[in-house]
Parts: structure tokens; sequence; C-alpha cells
């Protein structure tokens, strides 16, 4: 039997950002994709990235990761899953410690918030619109 786990840094929607940097706004759902609110922290080598301020510790945007096709959240180690109106009730905000593809259309995200299982599509990760 092959481990089928992926690291995100081996996830082509993760490079040039460091996911370990970033934070966990807020969670919810938006019809059947699950929405993640972060603070992204970008690396250099990112198209969006700024140098940041003297007084930033790094260049971070606003950003969404996005789960489509999401038919479950759970929270680890318990059995029932998380109702889509209740997931910023039940899963706080906080900084992001890792996340992992462990086999077709399963996640789990890891932080200060615990660790989050997710049945879901692929994830898309997008910058949120800058302009003014």
């Amino acid at each position: 039997m092959t481990d089928d786990t992926t690291d995100w840094t081996e996830l082509r929607e993760f490079v040039a950002v460091g996911l370990t940097q970033s934070f966990v706004l807020s969670w919810h759902f938006a019809a059947t994709s699950l929405m993640i609110d972060l603070d992204l922290f970008l690396c250099p080598e990112h198209p969006f990235y700024e140098k940041p301020r003297p007084s930033e510790k790094g260049c971070y945007r606003a950003a969404f990761l996005e789960f489509p096709a999401c038919t479950q959240v759970l929270e680890a180690g318990k059995m029932e899953p998380i109702p889509p109106d209740a997931l910023n009730q039940s899963l706080n905000p906080g900084r992001i410690s890792g996340l992992r593809r462990s086999g077709e259309g399963r996640y789990e995200i890891l932080g200060k918030f615990g660790t989050v299982e997710i049945l879901a599509d692929r994830p898309l990760l997008r910058i949120k619109d800058m302009s003014v």
C-alpha cells in the first residue's frame, strides 16, 4: 500500500506563498464551496509581491482559499460534520501550520484552530481584488 499524502509545498496552488506564515480570518460556505478568508504571506517571487514597509513583517495580501464541491468539513477526532451555518462558531481563526492532501478529494488543514478535514475538489487560492 502506498502513501498518498501530499504536503502543501508540493501543490501548484501554493507556489511562491508562505502558507505557514499565513492566517485564517474566517470560514464560510458560498453555495457548495468552503471559503477560507486569509491574510496570505507572499514570497518575493510571487507576481503580487511588494516590498514590505519598515513597520511590516512581510508581504501579506487578503486572499481566499476555496474548496469547491465541498461535501464535508470535520474537526479531527469528531464524528459529526460541522454544519455549514456553524463554521465560524465551531472553527476559530488563527495561524496555519500546514495543509496536506491525504488522498483524492481529502484535505487536512492544521493550525491554531486545530485539524480540519475537508472533503472537496482540489483547492483554489485567489488574491482578493486589490483595486480601490
